[in-house]
């Protein structure tokens, strides 16, 4: 790759090129999207994509996904998703998964093979179907359905029969499984209960934060529109994310029991990110085969960190990455004009704000003389989050990728930052630019 040079003659880094991007509709899971797999949903997004940028699909190097919940009947699901959309066999592809920065993870390894010289355009983005992540079957369960399988005599079945008990047919919830963090033992909802008790987040202030963010998405529909293609079902074309609530209220949203501790948790369905289904696409290039093949730039990857904490407080990951991407790149929070945090809950972005503000938390935690700084609110998840919007897990880095760089356009704006918190204590942020 040639790296280019900059206006006083230095040679500089490749920047990785985002060409442009789609994604479905985010929809509940149980709802719309419900029948169609992370397969079907990411071959819609890919389709959609090649027919909006004109790209020849033989000129693709790789094809990279992010995928949390993969398919058992689908499996490497970024191979069947670009094979499925008519991409040709010689051109590989490969799923990722780093919780929910997968679709971040899509994308930054795009980057690290185009200046390894491993190939200059890319496919990537990521797909959710958490819909269809399925029910289990104890493992002692599975061995009595193994012996089973193995008889051959009358005698023998009727023996593996007689070996089941009722408790061998109830099933382990696939979903609740993956959203439990094998190390510290707390599902993902428990490590916001934590945070919130740590930084001293009530209810009432989660409630507004997730009020704030069914406003701002519906408030945004038209413009978040722009980033949609349809998926086709047999009854109907959906076009619109089914999230957002327009019926949304404080009242309301104060009548929801606490989902993860009963007695006195402040943690509910209500200021939680909703369960999702959901694909993105982006095509990512070199600034040399975008300019050869005459493609504009919707925007550029600028730097990127990735970053560990401790699993039961995995909600402060993005602390800990823009903490580390500041050293790499050595832009601060005052450098963004727009700054996406992901939803995963209310409480954890409102402790997020609090620990990148704290003075003790820069010194003991970060080893840090300064905080990381302040993100004035009226730049933060400017179009809604999660809580609104939904989490595809696998998907959603890509889409945050997505709606930041197109409203950096609307607003002749230059850069953002986006950042997530990772299930088993990771952070990731990613800093955009449009110029």
């Amino acid at each position: 790759m040639k790296p280019g040079r900059n206006e006083d003659g230095q040679m500089k880094a490749e920047r990785l090129v985002i060409v442009d991007g789609v994604r479905t509709p985010f929809c509940k899971m149980g709802t719309d999207l419900a029948r169609h797999g992370a397969d079907e949903l990411g071959r819609v997004a890919v389709n959609a994509l090649l027919t909006r940028t004109g790209l020849d699909p033989a000129a693709i190097d790789e094809v990279i996904f992010g995928c949390v919940g993969q398919p058992a009947d689908a499996a490497n699901v970024a191979r069947v998703i670009a094979l499925r959309a008519g991409i040709p066999e010689h051109v590989p592809a490969i799923t990722v998964h780093r919780n929910c920065a997968s679709g971040l993870e899509a994308i930054t390894q795009a980057y690290e093979k185009l200046v390894a010289g491993r190939g200059s355009i890319f496919l990537v983005g990521g797909a959710e179907s958490m819909s269809q992540i399925p029910l289990l079957f104890k493992q002692s369960a599975a061995a009595k359905f193994a012996t089973l399988s193995r008889a051959k005599s009358l005698g023998q079945k009727l023996s593996a029969v007689a070996a089941f008990r009722p408790s061998d047919f109830q099933p382990r919830i696939g979903l609740q499984l993956g959203l439990t963090d094998p190390v510290c033992g707390l599902n993902m909802g428990e490590t916001a209960e934590l945070v919130a008790r740590e930084f001293g987040i009530g209810r009432e202030q989660q409630d507004a934060f997730a009020l704030e963010s069914h406003r701002k998405a519906l408030a945004a529909r038209d413009k978040l529109a722009d980033e949609i293609c349809p998926v086709y079902s047999p009854r109907a074309a959906i076009t619109a994310d089914n999230g957002p609530r327009s019926n949304q209220s404080l009242e309301a949203l104060a009548k929801l029991k606490p989902v993860f501790d009963r007695k006195t948790g402040t943690v509910t369905a209500g200021n939680a990110s909703q369960i999702t289904d959901g694909a993105v696409a982006l095509l990512v290039m070199s600034e040399e085969k975008a300019s050869e093949l005459g493609y504009g730039a919707l925007g550029y990857l600028r730097g990127y960190a990735y970053a560990g904490c401790d699993p039961s407080r995995m909600g402060l990951g993005p602390v800990f990455a823009m903490d580390k991407l500041e050293k790499r790149t050595g832009l601060k929070i005052g450098d963004a004009d727009i700054v996406e945090i992901n939803e995963a809950f209310a409480a954890q972005v409102l402790a997020v704000l609090q620990a990148m503000e704290s003075d003790k938390f820069a010194r003991k935690v970060l080893r840090r003389e300064q905080p990381v700084g302040t993100v004035p609110l009226d730049r933060l998840n400017v179009n809604g989050g999660s809580i609104a919007l939904g989490h595809p897990v696998g998907a959603t880095g890509a889409r945050l990728v997505l709606t930041s760089l197109k409203e950096l356009k609307r607003r002749n704006a230059k850069r953002a930052l986006v950042s997530v918190c990772v299930g088993g204590g990771q952070g990731a942020g990613v800093w955009l630019e449009t110029l």
